[in-house]
């Protein structure tokens, strides 16, 4: 069976500088995950055209737009780079001139050109999900993504900051308090008879 290696990571994007390359539909779209998932992303965007949609989300959301070409210029100082626009020879280009660089890229729709992918996210309060299907079925991710936002309870936020009281109460080692967080959410993950 074929095994999915990617190493998940929650990325802090108000900390980071991130472009995404195209302001048609996928740009909309990659912006808009982005910015759902976290709101005070820092983010610029580069295209010779944007959609109504792309400049009004971007307008609330402080998002820099600049409508011109692509050029190297703007993968100065950025951390991680999206490429998604209509022309397969610019997004390959993008591609090239963030691995020269090590800027972490994505090309919308080419695996091969991805350094990560952008899959399903489930968020309540404090609690994220991440899911991936490798690049190989964004539409699995996203019926998982539907599934875990029904079986999640609304009020895990809740249990999330209980907890953390609790374990700022624990004294001890290091292991003593996980060990004391393991008997108490025990309970959790029983089975109900």
């Amino acid at each position: 069976m074929e095994r999915n290696e990617l190493y998940p990571i929650f990325l802090k994007v108000s900390q980071l500088d991130v472009l995404i390359v195209g302001g048609g539909n996928v740009g909309l779209e990659k912006l808009t995950f982005l910015l759902k998932s976290s709101p005070n992303a820092q983010v610029q965007m580069v295209a010779l055209d944007f959609l109504p949609e792309t400049v009004e989300l971007a307008q609330k959301h402080h998002v820099e737009m600049v409508q011109e070409a692509y050029d190297k210029k703007f993968l100065e100082g950025k951390h991680m780079v999206i490429a998604c626009t209509d022309k397969p020879e610019v997004n390959e280009q993008v591609y090239h001139d963030c691995r020269e660089r090590s800027i972490l890229v994505n090309v919308a729709d080419n695996p091969p050109f991805c350094d990560f992918y952008m899959g399903g996210i489930v968020t309540k309060g404090n609690v994220k999900v991440a899911i991936s299907t490798n690049g190989k079925s964004p539409t699995t991710a996203k019926r998982l993504r539907q599934f875990f936002e029904d079986v999640l309870p609304e009020d895990i936020d809740e249990l999330v900051k209980n907890l953390n009281e609790y374990r700022k109460t624990l004294k001890g080692s290091f292991e003593e308090k996980v060990e004391a967080l393991n008997e108490f959410t025990k309970g959790l993950i029983d089975k109900k008879e």
